[in-house]
């Protein structure tokens, strides 16, 4: 069971991400339109589809660990990374991704890193963990997986938290930077 309160963790962002983006893809669909060269009104509908299979990639995995859903976590985590290493080398104008469906979400290292790290959580889950129903694996788990089930979700909420407050501190520090340098 190896890491598998890391795989929680990116099941749990992938649910929560893809039923924010389902609801709102503006963001997400402003930033794939920035990196790929498709009009907005293309890239909502695609932004959409993709969240919904997200968040059911994000459920089934939390719910049927396996093989292939923790490769699939896997692949989705480092298509996410490889996204936002395009953004940051491109130095564009992208001031969100729109990773959780709100604005102001810009993208940074710290993604590529929380991607990277959920990636390879997955990556391990897929090879060393069989595939059963969660309940099942989680009775295994001390008290029946309770402290691993509230360690994942605080994991989650920490995650989400670096990849957004802490995203945007880091842009409004940067700015008021600027602006100080600017009036100097």
């Amino acid at each position: 069971m190896e890491l598998m309160g890391p795989y929680l963790v990116a099941c749990t962002l992938l649910m929560v991400a893809g039923v924010a983006k389902a609801l709102r893809p503006a963001d997400t669909a402003r930033a794939v339109s920035a990196v790929i060269p498709v009009r907005l009104a293309v890239a909502a509908p695609l932004v959409r589809i993709g969240a919904a299979t997200e968040g059911v990639l994000g459920t089934v995995g939390l719910l049927h660990p396996s093989a292939w859903a923790a490769s699939a976590v896997a692949a989705s985590y480092l298509l996410f990374a490889g996204f936002v290493v395009v953004v940051l080398t491109r130095g564009g104008p992208l001031a969100s991704c729109g990773c959780f469906g709100t604005p102001d979400t810009p993208a940074t290292r710290l993604h590529v890193v929380v991607d990277l790290v959920l990636a390879a959580a997955a990556l391990v889950v897929a090879v060393r963990v069989p595939a059963g129903w969660l309940p099942a694996l989680l009775a295994a788990q001390p008290w029946h997986g309770v402290p691993l089930v509230m360690a994942s979700v605080l994991g989650a909420w920490v995650a989400a938290l670096a990849m957004t407050r802490l995203a945007v501190l880091g842009a409004v520090r940067r700015q008021v930077g600027i602006t100080r340098g600017a009036v100097r």
